[in-house]
């Protein structure tokens, strides 16, 4: 990413919500294929007119073929002039077949280029406008495959399915007139074929089948989803050794993909064996041959009858044999566009429509209720305040709700019940763009652009000068890490140098510092980092705390020793809040949780003790 295409994506993302694609997006809810389609019907329309025109001219070289058979077998002299006219039509029919399904292709193209387009669009609109929490909660390889695959998925769909499938019905129909007109017992006869591969398309839709589909579809969304993360987690895995582990996954998806697979292999190939039989070209003249032998040896056909059926016969499998291929591509259109009406379904975070503005940076919670499944609370009544000035540390054991408490601030969530108040103001009451003036944060799991380090650390302040930069990048003791860097400042993460967990986090962090906000949320901000790089990170923030209000996740004493207050999180629930020397002197949770720490042989004894 370009700097000028970084400023352009960030000018668009401080845009309202209802301005932020090119056309208003219709709303999913109750659509299926038909409506997410629906702006596009005049192209579907206009390929469908295209083919059908090309498919039905594409019937005149046969024809022409036939009446000339029968020009030349007739009794008496040759028409000469009849021959010609024959001979012209069929090259004018193929001529205007060439050009028509050429037109219905390119349209069809192009039609999908749009509708591929739009989606993706849309996909990015609503993955933008999600509540990060939901993000958190979907694999990665998932929603890479949702707006890759799944929206690839639908081209055949778009591109040539429609044309086809009209040409499949309309290709017979015309033929069987013609035929009809030469003799009906024979037509007839040569329905044979297709009657019986018609008669076999309800077994492919049974309910068993339909069944093997769907774990087919669903077992291969896990393997692509395991594989995409089993990359992304290599250097983590060769780094600790936890290889067999790491394989164990893929291997088990891959095993259920095979499983699942081969149902639905045995399920539906005795099926497509048997239409591909009787839809063959020697099953079809076999067919034809043996009916029009019989007439002709009764004398109640000639043999010059019998050329159309043997020409227009095999053309009416073809368009049979694309109404199958067709139903699978609906098939997978369908089931690719249902997962992107899903994810077009989530609601988004809500916008009010008279946003407030805070007095002050007092952070308050309030009775706060969170579940991300109903019945399964992870926030069980939490009242908190955290005064401006203030560093407020939260500990407790793994599980204990203290990650998703902190994701309430910079709203990735909002609360099931109670209100998570910013200078007396419901945070839902505030506007996304007034909210991230407010609040700054940095995770654990940091994800930086591929763009400059200096554009990484400006990102949510593009005017910054660089002396700005280069002083949050020394609080954040990064900056001799940087100039080491190929291009220094200018040097694209991903492209001229890869940044380690650690350096990534610092990054971050001086990304959070130049922003300059009130209130700094800290979710193990600093766990990849040394022990040195942690004070100079722990003075960094002593440096400009001033009256900020700062909390942050605390697995070290260091961190835990340096706040002004600490809230000690029990499943859910707070159960001891307060200076860390009052709460060591009441000897309650906090207390055990430090005697722990210090234990003998405990975990964080001897390397950056943690809690």
């Amino acid at each position: 990413m370009t700097s000028t295409e970084l400023a352009k994506a960030r000018k668009q993302s401080t845009r309202p919500p209802e301005d932020a694609g090119a056309a208003p997006e219709p709303s999913p809810d109750g659509q299926g294929m038909a409506g997410l389609l629906a702006p596009y019907a005049s192209g579907f329309v206009a390929v469908i007119a295209l083919q059908l025109i090309g498919a039905v001219a594409g019937l005149a070289p046969l024809l022409a073929v036939v009446e000339l058979g029968r020009t030349l077998l007739a009794p008496g002299p040759v028409d000469h002039g009849h021959v010609r006219f024959i001979v012209v039509a069929g090259a004018v029919g193929l001529f205007v077949r060439l050009l028509f399904t050429a037109a219905a292709a390119g349209v069809g193209h192009l039609l999908d280029g749009r509708v591929q387009l739009a989606f993706r669009r849309r996909l990015a609109a609503r993955l933008g406008r999600v509540p990060i929490g939901w993000l958190s909660r979907r694999r990665s390889g998932e929603l890479a495959k949702l707006v890759g695959e799944d929206v690839s998925a639908i081209h055949p769909f778009i591109a040539h399915t429609p044309g086809e499938l009209a040409s499949a019905f309309v290709v017979p129909l015309v033929s069987l007139v013609y035929l009809f007109s030469v003799d009906w017992r024979l037509t007839l006869i040569t329905l044979i074929p297709v009657v019986a591969a018609m008669a076999l398309v309800p077994l492919m839709m049974t309910p068993a089948r339909l069944r093997e589909q769907a774990e087919f579809d669903a077992a291969m969304t896990r393997i692509r989803a395991s594989a995409v993360e089993f990359v992304q987690g290599i250097a983590v895995v060769k780094a600790f050794g936890g290889g067999e582990l790491a394989h164990r996954e893929f291997r088990t998806a891959a095993d259920e993909f095979v499983a699942a697979f081969r149902r639905w292999v045995h399920g539906i190939s005795p099926i497509a064996a048997g239409m591909q039989l009787v839809l063959s070209p020697p099953f079809v003249l076999l067919t034809v041959l043996t009916g029009g032998a019989a007439l002709i040896t009764s004398a109640e056909m000639t043999p010059a009858e019998l050329l159309p059926f043997l020409l227009l016969g095999l053309g009416l499998t073809a368009p049979v044999a694309a109404l199958g291929h067709g139903f699978d591509e609906l098939q997978a259109a369908r089931r690719a566009v249902g997962r992107i009406r899903d994810v077009l379904a989530v609601p988004p975070l809500p916008e009010p429509a008279h946003p407030l503005a805070p007095h002050g940076h007092r952070v308050e919670l309030r009775g706060v209720h969170f579940a991300y499944e109903p019945g399964r609370e992870v926030l069980c009544g939490i009242d908190l305040v955290l005064e401006p000035g203030t560093v407020t540390a939260l500990v407790g054991p793994s599980g204990s709700g203290k990650s998703t408490l902190v994701q309430l601030l910079p709203r990735f969530v909002d609360p099931t019940s109670g209100s998570v108040r910013l200078g007396g103001v419901d945070l839902r009451e505030l506007s996304s763009r007034e909210l991230y003036r407010q609040v700054s944060f940095v995770f654990q799991d940091v994800r930086l652009l591929r763009a400059s380090v200096a554009e990484n650390i400006a990102l949510a302040v593009p005017a910054a000068r660089p002396e700005e930069v280069v002083r949050a990048a020394r609080l954040a003791n990064i900056h001799d890490r940087v100039l080491a860097l190929p291009r220094g400042y200018e040097t694209v993460i991903g492209e001229d140098a890869r940044l380690s967990g650690g350096e990534a986090q610092r990054v971050a962090l001086a990304r959070a510092l130049l922003a300059d906000t009130p209130v700094l949320v800290l979710d193990e901000a600093t766990s990849f980092a040394d022990p040195h790089t942690e004070q100079a990170v722990g003075r960094a923030l002593e440096a400009i705390r001033g009256d900020r209000t700062v909390l942050v996740i605390a697995h070290r004493l260091e961190t835990v020793v340096g706040a002004d207050t600490v809230a000690v999180l029990e499943e859910g629930r707070v159960v001891e809040h307060g200076p860390p020397a009052e709460l060591l002197a009441a000897d309650g949770a906090f207390a055990a949780l430090w005697r722990t720490l210090h234990a003998p042989g405990s975990a964080g004894e001897g390397e950056g003790e943690r809690l």
